[in-house]
């Protein structure tokens, strides 16, 4: 096809005229390494918001916002698919899709048609409690979530704030699956809970505030994700990271494309960006949590991984814990945690 001089011109100016394309993300995962490749394509910054929490987020879209590429787990994409946020990601367009462990690349759910899917896996990780060994040493050798709980320590513990992560922990201290639990049985994880605010010097899914409280002493334990615990860890900080029986939460969070972003090409770009060697590199030595990228992986010595108590097949290591699912009337415990928090 001829394109004449002028809608030549037009043509250009469009494309030199098209935004940079936004990122939705956690904190950690909007540093350089994540955008390296994204800026060296198109010369320049990508658009970066933070959410501390997927529920933050859900809202704040609902409410109209509309970034190109945002950062769910798992556990949450579903619900942003159906309330019609999201569009399929055609995996033919990603340079680093097939760099992806098959065990993530066929997680259940995510395929949205031939070469297509609703979620690109990032990373995938676990949440339990960081606490300081030298503050509750009798912690070390008995290791045990109850530390939330032991009046020893009340006021100087502190949860995650998302529900996703607090709910299915203390139902699961309790004996009740958060995933498949009755109306009675949700009222005892609510009782549960309330006694945990009790507890608590402060909610929180700032990774920053966590590792501050911790390193002062202002907490002794924390629900975090490992992220905590690694830089903590780095900084020589006397830590630990519990592993109790039963194992830890573990999770997959990963990449999805809003429906009406800017420019589908940059959305693209930003996604391959943030799974690429680079990215995955930098996600397990600095951030602590592991890249969905296992070919990545191969150049990352053994001692980072040993330092970090991590494995690195990731289906061993999902099975190995108590994976994180989709909670079921989602809306309504996000209500009553609400409510509970505001005890304290």
């Amino acid at each position: 096809m001829r394109i004449s001089g002028w809608a030549f011109v037009a043509l250009v100016a469009t494309s030199a005229q098209a935004a940079p394309a936004t990122l939705f993300q956690w904190e950690d995962y909007m540093d350089p390494p994540f955008l390296a490749d994204y800026e060296a394509r198109f010369h320049e910054k990508p658009n970066v918001s933070i959410f501390a929490d997927e529920d933050e987020a859900f809202a704040k879209m609902r409410a109209g916002y509309k970034p190109d590429v945002m950062g769910p787990c798992y556990y949450e994409f579903p619900r942003w698919q159906e309330a019609g946020l999201l569009q399929p990601i055609d995996t033919t367009r990603l340079k680093n899709w097939n760099k992806i462990s098959p065990t993530l690349r066929n997680l259940p759910g995510i395929a949205a048609g031939p070469n297509k899917v609703w979620f690109v896996p990032h990373y995938w990780g676990n949440t339990s409690i960081t606490f300081r060994t030298d503050l509750a040493p009798e912690y070390v050798k008995s290791q045990s979530w109850n530390i939330l709980f032991d009046p020893k320590y009340k006021g100087r513990v502190s949860v995650l704030d998302g529900v996703d992560d607090t709910v299915p922990f203390i139902a699961h201290m309790i004996g009740v699956d958060a995933y498949t639990m009755t109306p009675a049985q949700w009222l005892a994880v609510q009782a549960k809970l309330r006694a945990l605010i009790a507890q608590t010097r402060f909610v929180s899914s700032d990774d920053t505030q966590l590792a501050q409280g911790l390193a002062s002493g202002e907490i002794v334990a924390a629900m975090s994700w490992r992220v905590t615990y690694a830089s903590l860890h780095k900084e020589g900080k006397p830590v630990a990271f519990m592993n109790p029986k039963g194992g830890m939460f573990t999770y997959v969070c990963g990449l999805v494309m809003h429906k009406d972003l800017s420019d589908e090409a940059r959305a693209l770009a930003l996604i391959d960006s943030s799974i690429g060697d680079q990215a995955a590199a930098y996600t397990i030595e600095h951030i602590g949590d592991e890249p969905s990228n296992e070919e990545a992986l191969k150049t990352v010595p053994n001692a980072v991984f040993e330092n970090l108590g991590l494995g690195r097949d990731v289906e061993t290591f999902l099975k190995a814990g108590i994976f994180q699912r989709r909670l079921k009337n989602k809306n309504q415990i996000v209500e009553s945690w609400t409510e509970i928090k505001s005890g304290l």
